[in-house]
């Protein structure tokens, strides 16, 4: 008898998606876990804020050639591998980097895991797109996305609070046992892949795919307003903490990442824009989504508290509507090869959070705060004009051709 795709009835598909939902949960935990606390690595280890930053920078980096290198191998060699390998890769460094007093250390083993961190993002989706129904895996797909956000969310505010009453290593050895507890679950209740078929395709037949697409100029418009939009978000977190441990603020670390609940609103802000865009259309939201992020992000140069976590609940909701629809827009753009056109969004996306955490130290260093929400606030605006032109440009030439 045949085997068929799980449905939403299936125990199975149940087991998978809470094991990819707790994946999920906790590598995006890992990712960001580091950024309320780069304010301790100055003090703690002497170095600059822009040296500090690479702490998130550099496991960006090393996602993203992670996203390339695990995602053409996961074609080949199977899902259910690099998920696992993905949780492996991610306890480790948290339960070493406690017993280490270099910084430099702290960083190659932040790069080294953030190239395992690839190993979930760049399977999960397609294994649940091949084991699962064509309406279950939506379902699915939604909660996985939505640990996403959570798990970014609760790994701020973890670190913050225990680093707070405790120490940062305390708050590491935290995560590295919370961490050997899920993969211990994934490793022993995740099913094998039924359904998966190796590629046969060549490296050079995948680096065509991608190269397709880099000759597309509309997707080039996507890819880069995805840049844009996590460039300007991740820049106003990363330095947030910096700026309200200042005067006239003041807030201990405690106080600084309890602000991060403020993504509980990209939970509910993806889904809400999904719906909201089968009414009014994918363009309109997605405009609306960008001028409410930047809305947010100005929000934030208030001198009340309350007004700036009030800006960073708006730019939450801003930016998760934006970027979702600006990644349903790729498989809009892309008429061949839509995997490799995905796995490039992802690409540009990530690109624009190790950007946005280190290129914008210099703003922050001359400038302050002012500065650097001035230019975070005004880009995706300005990118979205461009955006605009060029794409009438284009629509002109099409026709002209036609």
């Amino acid at each position: 008898m045949q085997e068929r795709t799980y449905t939403i009835r299936d125990f199975y598909f149940w087991k998978i998606t809470l094991c990819l939902a707790l994946a999920s949960f906790f590598i995006f935990a890992c990712m960001y876990a580091v950024q309320p606390l780069l304010p301790v690595f100055v003090e703690e280890f002497d170095v600059s804020v822009s040296e500090s930053s690479l702490a998130l920078s550099l496991t960006i980096i090393g996602l993203i050639i992670g996203l390339i290198v695990l995602g053409f191998l996961s074609d080949r060699y199977g899902r259910t591998l690099f998920i696992k390998f993905s949780l492996a890769g991610s306890v480790v460094p948290f339960l070493v980097l406690p017993m280490m007093d270099s910084f430099l250390i702290l960083l190659v083993l932040r790069l080294f895991q953030g190239f395992a961190l690839a190993g979930l993002p760049a399977a999960a989706l397609a294994y649940l797109s091949e084991e699962m129904d064509r309406k279950s895996v939506r379902v699915a797909t939604a909660l996985y996305i939505s640990s996403n956000a959570l798990g970014g969310m609760v790994g701020r505010v973890l670190t913050g609070y225990i680093t707070d009453h405790y120490s940062w290593e305390i708050a590491f050895y935290f995560l590295g046992v919370m961490g050997l507890i899920i993969l211990v679950m994934v490793f022993f209740s995740l099913p094998k892949s039924r359904f998966f078929q190796s590629s046969n395709e060549t490296f050079m037949k995948d680096i065509e795919g991608f190269l397709f697409h880099v000759k597309n100029p509309a997707l080039l418009l996507v890819f880069g307003l995805g840049i844009i939009l996590q460039f300007s978000f991740t820049g106003v977190w990363t330095y947030l903490p910096f700026h309200l441990e200042a005067p006239p603020f003041s807030l201990s670390l405690q106080a600084i990442s309890y602000t991060f609940f403020a993504y509980g609103l990209g939970v509910v802000g993806s889904p809400f824009a999904g719906w909201l865009a089968g009414f009014l259309g994918l363009k309109k939201v997605r405009i609306g989504g960008i001028i409410i992020l930047s809305l947010g992000v100005f929000m934030t140069l208030s001198t009340a508290v309350w007004f700036i976590v009030l800006g960073l609940c708006v730019a939450c909701l801003g930016f998760f509507t934006a970027h979702s629809l600006t990644a349903a827009s790729v498989s809009e753009q892309a008429t061949h090869h839509k995997g490799s056109a995905a796995s490039l969004y992802l690409v540009a996306y990530y690109i624009g959070v190790a950007s946005g955490s280190t290129v914008l130290s210099p703003i922050w260093n001359k400038a302050g705060w002012m500065g650097l929400v001035s230019l975070a606030g005004m880009l995706p605006v300005i990118y979205l004009v461009f955006v605009t032109l060029m794409s009438k440009s284009l629509q002109r030439k099409q026709q002209e051709t036609e």
